[in-house]
């Protein structure tokens, strides 16, 4: 796949992602990410601005890109080891720039893997891993056939499950945190599944008081996330 913008291939050489080749402008200046791609021995090749804008679709590269290998997945069962997790759910998030937002505020809050759907849901794309800014070598993602089997099998598993909707009783100084936690975040355009609800050990909203009544999805996310690790409080 290809991935561009200097963090993103920086940190997907750090973490040791096989790399094809690096193209790299003809105008780039970056001392350290040339040395890095030396210390590496990665292939790299000079070309035109032009060229690296048909790569990308006229992405915002920074005058770098990278061939790199997919993405790999993780499985379901990978969380269930007996340690206490704090994972995300998203259902149907559809905008790359949700999640590729949502996947930076997981690995900054230190959550355990992100579960999505097979169906219905944006993949790591090019521009999943721009805005991720290279957060997405180290979040764990786990891609599910079925998110309502996924959840019986985590509550089966001891965890609690959150749902986050506009129509939420609970607050989050509800939920005992010293517990295995998933949260769902739903779709930007109708939120969460009734299903998913439906089984939900809690239904948490954020107070709001302006005029507004919803927040764009990765940041809705990001408020939840950050309470639900305690980090607020730290």
């Amino acid at each position: 796949m290809i991935i561009y913008g200097k963090n993103p291939v920086k940190e997907a050489i750090l973490a040791n992602r096989a790399v094809n080749i690096v193209y790299i402008d003809n105008k780039f200046k970056d001392r350290a990410i040339e040395n890095l791609i030396e210390e590496y021995k990665l292939t790299a090749k000079r070309v035109s601005k032009h060229q690296l804008n048909l790569l990308t679709d006229n992405g915002l590269h920074q005058g770098i890109v990278a061939d790199v290998a997919d993405y790999q997945t993780k499985p379901l069962d990978s969380l269930f080891d007996g340690k206490q997790k704090k994972v995300i759910i998203l259902d149907r998030i559809l905008d790359p720039h949700n999640f590729g937002a949502i996947i930076r505020t997981v690995e900054a809050a230190g959550i355990d893997a992100i579960i999505i759907g097979k169906k219905s849901q944006v993949k790591i794309t090019p521009t999943v891993c721009k805005i991720a800014s290279g957060a997405v070598e180290y979040v764990n993602i786990i891609e599910v056939a079925n998110l309502n089997r996924a959840v019986e099998e985590l509550k089966a598993n001891d965890f609690f499950i959150i749902g986050a909707t506009a129509d939420g009783s609970a607050n989050f100084s509800q939920v005992e945190k010293s517990q295995s936690l998933a949260l769902i975040i739903g779709n930007e355009g109708v939120g969460i599944s009734y299903m998913l609800k439906q089984a939900s050990d809690y239904l948490v909203k954020i107070p709001m008081k302006g005029k507004i009544n919803s927040l764009n999805a990765s940041v809705a996310a990001a408020l939840l996330i950050f309470e639900m690790t305690g980090l607020f409080k730290e």
